[in-house]
């Protein structure tokens, strides 16, 4: 059994903390920042947050807490349990411990502990998603129709769409199953770097703007604005890293096209924008003066 080889030496013995080199931490980073891609959607939450000021710096210092207890002293403890070097691939491993270690009881509830958090995760990502398509139709930037609110204050058209989205990815793991997991992974981590480069950059434009206008701001940044160009840099890395990873590098690719895309809806946005304002102002000098 695994029991005589339960061991803390198992942390730095076996070839020590990087076996195979340091390169493949390396090449393992774009698939860790699929695990911690969310983390950002916190702030979304201040519109319906009763005290932001004082909820929000919980909420964030919490995901530094949690981070250490269920990712670091987890692997600490699944470590110890069973070596690295005899771990089968797929699927959770603390599972695949519990069962090789002969509990199958406990694997079996650490597997609905799992289906848990999946469902709860999918409930994060729904509320934000339709709170998104809310701000975007309530700016003119998405379909008005998904501005509509229900009496309990709930956008249910957004909250639908989102909804739809998450149906089209349950049909397409159920048409391409060995491939569904990697082309929305590589597509999910694809979003994660535009999204953190256009926080960064948003953040340090809104600092540059709060200096000048000799602002004060209630959520001071330490390390700014260090910290946003190595989040920037960062970013960078992750997508030279998508780039040498085979089946990753299509999404390198479609950032461009997608980025484009964005661009010229912009354009033609701002183009029927100013094409309205010139015919009011042409009404406006119509009307006859008294």
């Amino acid at each position: 059994s695994g029991g005589s080889q339960s061991n803390i030496q198992n942390l730095w013995e076996l070839g020590g903390f990087f076996p195979n080199g340091i390169m493949g931490l390396v090449m393992a980073m774009a698939m860790i920042m699929f695990a911690f891609g969310g983390i950002e959607l916190v702030g979304i939450a201040a519109a319906e947050t009763d005290n932001p000021q004082k909820t929000l710096p919980k909420a964030i210092n919490q995901i530094v807490y949690r981070v250490l207890l269920f990712y670091i002293l987890s692997l600490v403890v699944i470590l110890s349990l069973y070596p690295w070097n005899q771990m089968a691939q797929g699927g959770s491993p603390f599972v695949l411990i519990f069962d090789s270690l002969g509990s199958q009881t406990v694997a079996t509830i650490l597997n609905f502990v799992v289906l848990t958090a999946a469902v709860s995760v999918y409930n994060s990502t729904n509320y934000c998603t339709s709170r998104m398509l809310l701000g975007l139709a309530q700016q003119g930037n998405a379909p008005k129709f998904l501005s509509k609110i229900n009496p309990r204050g709930i956008p249910v058209n957004a909250v639908m769409v989102s909804a739809f989205f998450t149906l089209l990815c349950v049909l397409i793991n159920y048409l391409f199953p060995e491939k569904a997991f990697s082309l929305l992974m590589m597509l999910v981590v694809a979003a994660i770097v535009i999204n953190w480069v256009v926080i960064s950059y948003t953040h340090l434009k809104f600092k540059k703007h709060m200096i000048q206008m000799n602002a004060a701001t209630q959520f001071p940044s330490i390390f700014y604005p260090f910290s946003n160009y190595l989040c920037i840099v960062f970013m960078c890395g992750i997508l030279v890293i998508m780039s040498q990873t085979p089946g990753m590098h299509i999404a390198v690719l479609m950032i461009p096209v997608w980025i484009s895309a964005l661009l010229i809806a912009y354009f033609f946005k701002t183009r029927k924008i100013s094409a309205n304002q010139l015919v009011s102002k042409d009404k406006i000098r119509s009307i006859p003066k008294a």
